[in-house]
């Protein structure tokens, strides 16, 4: 039996929830083990919801990864999209995709968050959207 990929994402993100659909989706039709945590559930990965809105995380067994290798950990799960986790992984490239998503993605993606938060704050509106449907 292969080892369930629990996967916690910002679901207020809407590029962040547009991805993590496609591997929910991609997941349910293959029968890939991987398990969706929103946001709200960051405290019991031992993460404030803070902490958890600034990077992807994977946890596999008593392992939590982030950033690229949580991304990687996702990939090596799903039929069809292993080859990116290898690819990804090759010395040289990892560093620089590593770089990309550590020093660039992630922090503009939590910056549209704050903001996201802010203008909910002032609004009184939600910031997150109903989950979809489960399967």
């Amino acid at each position: 039996m292969t080892e369930e990929t629990r996967i916690l994402y910002n679901d207020t993100c809407p590029l962040c929830r547009f991805e993590i659909d496609h591997y929910r989706d991609r997941a349910t039709a293959t029968g890939a083990p991987l398990a969706f945590d929103a946001l709200d559930r960051a405290e019991t990965w031992g993460l404030t919801t803070d902490q958890a809105a600034r990077a992807l995380h994977v946890r596999q067994g008593d392992q939590v990864l982030s950033g690229l290798a949580a991304f990687q950990a996702i990939w090596a799960g799903l039929p069809g999209w292993r080859w990116l986790s290898v690819v990804t992984g090759l010395p040289g490239l990892r560093q620089v995709l590593g770089f990309v998503y550590d020093r660039i993605a992630a922090p503009l993606l939590y910056r549209a968050h704050l903001r996201r938060q802010a203008r909910s704050s002032r609004s009184g509106s939600p910031t997150k959207p109903p989950h979809p449907p489960a399967p």
